[in-house]
C-alpha cells in the first residue's frame, strides 16, 4: 500500500533565525540525536566490512539515521534550522575528537595495558578525520539544501517521500565521493574506493527507503507536537495525501 504523503498549508513559510526563536525540548532531543549519530559514526568508520561481495564500512548502521533527523528538521522547522543543527553536529565532532586526543597524550599508568588498542580505535590519524569532517559537512549540507529547495518548489507541500530519498542521494553521495578518495586515495586500489563510493551510497538510499514510512509519521507527529508551541511556526495540522 502506498504510504501517505505529509503537507502542511503552511509549507511555504519564511524560515526566521535560529536566534530569534526559541527552542522546543522536541528539536533539542533531536539535535541531541543527531549529534551522537555522526559521533558514533566516525568513530566506528574505521572498521572496513566485507558483506558477500561488498566492501563499506561500520558507520553505514548508524551514519543514515543522520539523514533522517536531517531530513525531518528541515521539513518542520526549515534549512536555517537544519543549517544551525548541522554546524553544532560538527563542533561536537570536533570537541569529541580533541577530547581523546589528550586522553591518548596523557602518560598511562604502569599498569595500564590498553594504550595501543585506544589508538587503534581513538588515534584515527588526521587524514581520516579530515575526510570525515569536510564529507559530513558537504553532505548534510546538500541534504539539507535539496530537501528545502524540493520542499518550496513543491505544490502545498506534497511529495515528501521523492524529496526524502532525492536528498539523501546527492548528500549520501556527495559524503562518499569526498569522504573515500581524502580517507584511503592512494591506500586502496582505485577501484576499491569506486566500489565504496557507490556501494555506500546506494545502501545508505535504500535504508532512507525502507525507514521511510517510520520517517513519514514521525515528521507528522513533530509537526503535531510543535504546532502546540508558540516556538513552532506552523499551526496549521498537517494534511496527509494517500
Amino acid at each position: 500500500m502506498k504510504q501517505p504523503e505529509i503537507s502542511s498549508a503552511a509549507h511555504a513559510r519564511r524560515d526566521i533565525p535560529c536566534a530569534k526563536q526559541g527552542f522546543s525540548p522536541t528539536f533539542l532531543v533531536l539535535s541531541t540525536l543527531f549529534s551522537i549519530c555522526l559521533i558514533v559514526a566516525n568513530l566506528m568508520e574505521i572498521k572496513t566490512v566485507s558483506i558477500g561481495p561488498m566492501t563499506i564500512t561500520a558507520g553505514v548502521v548508524v551514519f543514515p539515521v543522520s539523514y533522517i533527523i536531517s531530513d525531518c528538521i528541515v521539513e518542520v522547522y526549515g534549512f536555517s534550522r537544519a543549517r544551525f543543527v548541522i554546524w553544532l553536529g560538527f563542533a561536537m565532532n570536533l570537541l569529541v575528537t580533541l577530547l581523546f586526543q589528550i586522553g591518548l597524550w596523557l602518560p598511562g599508568d604502569a599498569d595500564w595495558q590498553g594504550q595501543a588498542a585506544m589508538e587503534t580505535v581513538f588515534g584515527a590519524v588526521p587524514r581520516i578525520l579530515l575526510a570525515s569532517f569536510t564529507a559530513f559537512l558537504c553532505g548534510s549540507m546538500v541534504n539539507a539544501y535539496v530537501m528545502e529547495k524540493m520542499r518550496i518548489a513543491s505544490e502545498a507541500g506534497h511529495g515528501f517521500s521523492k524529496r526524502a530519498i532525492v536528498s539523501t542521494v546527492f548528500g549520501e553521495g556527495a559524503d562518499s565521493a569526498i569522504f573515500f578518495p581524502i580517507a584511503f586515495g592512494g591506500v586502496l586500489p582505485t577501484e576499491t574506493v569506486v566500489t565504496l563510493i557507490i556501494t555506500q551510497t546506494l545502501l545508505k538510499t535504500a535504508y532512507e527507503i525502507v525507514i521511510l514510512p517510520v520517517t513519514i509519521r514521525a515528521v507528522g507527529a513533530l509537526r503535531r507536537i510543535e504546532a502546540r508551541h508558540d516556538w513552532a511556526g506552523p499551526k496549521e495540522e498537517p494534511v496527509y495525501v494517500k
